[in-house]
């Protein structure tokens, strides 16, 4: 065993001799391919073609797998088992930073258990490299990653200036039966300027009392000191945001207040312009510009659209809340939009694969590690996404 590994150490020395570095990708891959291999091996107790009495299981080849790295995208091949009776094999140098990955398989590994969308669930594991998965080894799989997104879950907060709120909708099973679930998700921004993802919950629904138990759990955990909260306005959140953050100002979303408009809108004509004449009040540069532009767009449909201009002059005024903020914030917190381009449209991306969740379980791993990963990036971003010493500015 040690003798291979030696004589790739020395070829990787040698190509690096040869080619110096500036092929530094296939160095790196052959690298990579050399620490998962040893992995394998320590995971099954013997060496390649090695037989011993304490062996667990026999290596059963590779599968080819794009990963990004500072040197580039390389294409490593990732050693597979079989035969072992424990938990499946995956090499940890690949799980670091890949809870979504993780997830995902458990998710599906969940479903092909339970016999839902068996052959989807199979075309699925084999992407992982896995043939079968027994009850067990799920659970056991399961547990290591949950007691993990747990502990991030409630983790403690602190001084939160500026919320942001949004909800999206996944398929799981409940019940017996396949129904709509609410994901609800929260990202502040707080002294460090940075965006950081604060917490998730899946709810049975968008009903008040859901928002408010999560709300109220980002209070337990010490969120406070919260300013100014940007939302959709969904009923049930309106009433939880108001019993919890009440003093905080809420600034309704000027993106789905848009969308809205198009939606009372009674023609095609008005359904098509309406956007770009909202556009002009969400960009009047102070409030009173922007109450004089949306007065004036009132007036212009007063006659030929009066259901929208009543919806229009009651509505919109709830998106102008935003001019209280200093100028340097304004374009940052006008809409939920950081929501929905950096959390929501992930999360589509990963639960895509598994479509319908076995259970509620499943889909919290899935969503919280996907939060994880997306989290662990913001705080790293040396740019802040709010300076408030530009406050006054």
């Amino acid at each position: 065993m040690d003798g291979h590994n030696d004589t790739t150490v020395e070829a990787l020395l040698e190509h690096l001799i040869q080619h110096g570095p500036n092929d530094i990708a296939t160095v790196f891959a052959q690298a990579f391919e050399l620490a998962m291999q040893i992995e394998r091996e320590r995971f099954l107790g013997a060496g390649l073609y090695e037989r011993t009495p304490g062996r667990q299981g026999y290596a059963n080849g590779y599968k080819p797998k794009r990963i990004d790295t500072p040197a580039g995208t390389v294409t490593v091949g990732v050693p597979k088992t079989a035969g072992h009776a424990g938990a499946p094999f995956y090499p940890q140098s690949l799980e670091r930073g890949q809870r979504s990955v993780r997830a995902v398989m458990l998710a599906v590994a969940e479903m092909y258990i339970k016999g839902v969308s068996t052959r989807d669930a199979e075309a699925v594991m084999r992407e992982f490299g896995i043939e079968s998965l027994s009850s067990s080894q799920v659970s056991r799989a399961a547990k290591l990653i949950d007691e993990e997104l747990d502990a991030w879950r409630s983790r403690p907060l602190g001084v939160t200036r500026y919320l942001m709120l949004d909800a999206r909708y996944e398929k799981m099973r409940h019940g017996g039966v396949v129904r709509d679930v609410a994901v609800l998700s929260a990202i502040g921004i707080g002294p460090d300027e940075r965006r950081r993802v604060l917490g998730v919950s899946v709810a049975l629904s968008e009903a008040e009392v859901h928002w408010r138990a999560f709300l109220e759990s980002l209070q337990a955990r010490g969120l406070r000191g919260v300013e100014y909260v940007v939302s959709d306005d969904h009923a049930g959140l309106r009433a939880a945001r108001r019993a919890v953050f009440g003093a905080a100002t809420w600034q309704r979303c000027q993106f789905h207040l848009a969308q809205n408009a198009i939606h009372h809108a009674p023609n095609t004509t008005i359904r098509k312009r309406i956007g770009t004449e909202l556009r002009a009040v969400w960009n009047a540069g102070t409030l009173a510009k922007a109450e004089t532009a949306l007065a004036d767009l009132v007036a212009d449909y007063r006659d030929t659209a009066p259901k929208l201009a009543a919806w229009l002059e009651q509505n919109v005024p709830e998106g102008l809340a935003v001019f209280s903020l200093p100028d340097h914030h304004c374009r940052r917190m006008r809409t939920s939009n950081p929501m929905e381009r950096g959390v929501q449209q992930e999360l589509k991306s990963r639960t895509v694969e598994v479509r319908v969740f076995p259970n509620e379980a499943s889909l919290e791993r899935l969503v919280s590690a996907v939060l994880v990963e997306i989290d662990e990036k913001w705080a790293a971003d040396t740019k802040a996404y709010i300076k408030w010493e530009c406050q006054d500015a």
